[in-house]
């Protein structure tokens, strides 16, 4: 089963984080992420706005072939950016294990990604990867997809899902509780064994489907 990892990497440590270098209050988000192969040519966005050292600063990167403005909104801008992928050393580790970015934004802290790999193998080969090419990477989040057959709630009935999400709403998981299961059974007109009988297989059913691989479920 595919996984799904969160992880936090140092601007310095791989190439497009250099290029994209922020030194004032701002963020970068990444539109269109890099694809298998050698080069791309991603768009991003940078909120607040960024002055004219800023493109040239990103221009005089040898990898970079050209920065452009595509959109310009009060809040953020959006940037084509034209370079060689090949020389960043995190992309390529990704990109190795078959690797799929989801998500990518950037501070003048560091960068955040999500990504999907097929298998926790592969995400421990791109780990080593980073590891051998002095890539500081830090996990922040791992787990699986939903499976094939979990639909669209991780495997939850819709009675189920009614309670679970109920007690989320009243507060029944807060500390301290903000209602109980007789509470409960009242909104759904069921009795207050059924609640707790229907919340304890909702909670089974949620954690098979979203946090266990096949083979830990077995």
């Amino acid at each position: 089963m595919s996984v799904i990892t969160e992880i936090r990497v140092p601007s310095g440590d791989f190439e497009l984080g250099q290029i994209l270098s922020l030194n004032e209050a701002s963020a970068i988000e990444l539109e269109t992420l890099v694809p298998s192969g050698g080069a791309t040519v991603p768009l991003f966005w940078i909120y607040e706005p960024v002055g004219d050292e800023f493109l040239e600063d990103v221009e005089r990167y040898p990898t970079v072939n050209s920065v452009t403005t595509v959109d310009v909104f009060d809040d953020r801008t959006l940037f084509r950016l034209d370079w060689d992928a090949s020389q960043d050393h995190l992309f390529q580790c990704i990109l190795e294990q078959d690797g799929q970015i989801l998500s990518a934004t950037g501070s003048p802290e560091g960068w955040s990604f999500e990504i999907r790999f097929p298998n926790r193998e592969a995400l421990g080969q791109c780990q080593d990867c980073c590891t051998d090419a002095h890539i500081s990477l830090e996990l922040t989040r791992v787990f699986n997809p939903t499976g094939p057959d979990a639909g669209p709630w991780y495997g939850l009935s819709e009675p189920q899902r009614e309670a679970l999400t109920l007690a989320v709403q009243m507060g029944y998981y807060d500390i301290p509780r903000g209602c109980t299961t007789a509470e409960l059974a009242d909104e759904l007109g069921i009795s207050d064994q059924a609640v707790t009988e229907r919340l304890r297989r909702a909670i089974a059913t949620f954690g098979r489907y979203a946090l266990l691989t096949p083979e830990s479920a077995a």
